[in-house]
């Protein structure tokens, strides 16, 4: 994935202080220090940026850390593609190719959806935290999380209906990073109904007819800049209908529009 280059030396950024979540595996004793001297190199990746056709030879360290800002990577077989979204908190090494284990033509494709930038945690980082090993099972658990999370993505697109696969796929990113109001839940994130259509593997105009549907039922509205999300999350066996019905029964004068 390719990101903005500057003539003059790279920012840095104070990753602790950026990511609290990692800095509380430090004990508080120490914390304060290594919030300051963890630092690493700061990319700026706008929207729009792709892949380049070779990509860089691949850095020392662990990679890049999403500080802010909202990707999407797509994987090809064949002109038909799986997609996955990472965002705040999420690492990543877009140049790590499946090199010899890959046997499929496979093609991947990165697409900057929302102004992103990125720690670079390469070896001088790296080397930094040999004062703070409780940071490496930290690091360690984002990567098993980001597994998690594309084996939860796969659950998804397995359910039969569209409009149930995005239901369940807006309050799966919700529980990321969305924020519980009074009366919804706000998922604060830009996605197109084409992104949507990526992630729970379908068509755009079949999303956007299920998008209508589950507005008109008062569980999702978009304002093009966020999402909100009405009721609670879907348990498990998923009845869009049966949702609908009884939060009509709690609320009879919810709103549908």
């Amino acid at each position: 994935m390719g990101v903005a280059t500057q003539s003059s030396p790279a920012p840095l950024c104070h990753v602790l202080r950026e990511d609290p979540e990692l800095a509380e595996a430090i004990p508080a004793a120490r914390r304060q220090r290594a919030i300051e001297t963890c630092t690493a190199e700061e990319r700026y990746a706008p929207p729009g940026v792709r892949p380049r056709t070779a990509p860089p030879p691949p850095p020392d360290g662990i990679g890049f850390l999403v500080l802010e800002g909202l990707l999407l990577r797509r994987v090809g077989i064949d002109g038909r593609f799986g997609a996955e979204l990472l965002g705040e908190g999420d690492l990543l090494r877009p140049w790590q190719a499946n090199g010899e284990t890959a046997v499929l033509p496979l093609q991947t494709v990165w697409t900057v959806l929302e102004p992103t930038r990125l720690a670079v945690l390469d070896d001088a980082f790296v080397a930094r935290l040999a004062e703070y090993p409780e940071l490496a099972p930290a690091f360690v658990a984002r990567a098993m999380q980001r597994t998690r999370n594309l084996a939860v993505n796969m659950a998804i697109v397995h359910q039969a209906r569209v409009d149930v696969r995005l239901l369940m796929l807006l309050w799966h990113l919700a529980g990321r990073w969305g924020r519980v109001r009074s009366d919804s839940t706000l998922l604060p994130l830009r996605l197109t109904h084409a992104v949507l259509a990526d992630l729970v593997a379908a068509r755009r105009p079949t999303v956007t007819s299920a998008l209508s549907d589950l507005a008109r039922k008062g569980l999702v509205r978009s304002s093009g800049e966020h999402w909100l999300l009405y009721g609670e999350p879907p348990g498990e066996f998923i009845d869009v209908d049966a949702i609908v019905a009884r939060r009509t029964a709690e609320s009879p004068h919810v709103n549908r529009s």
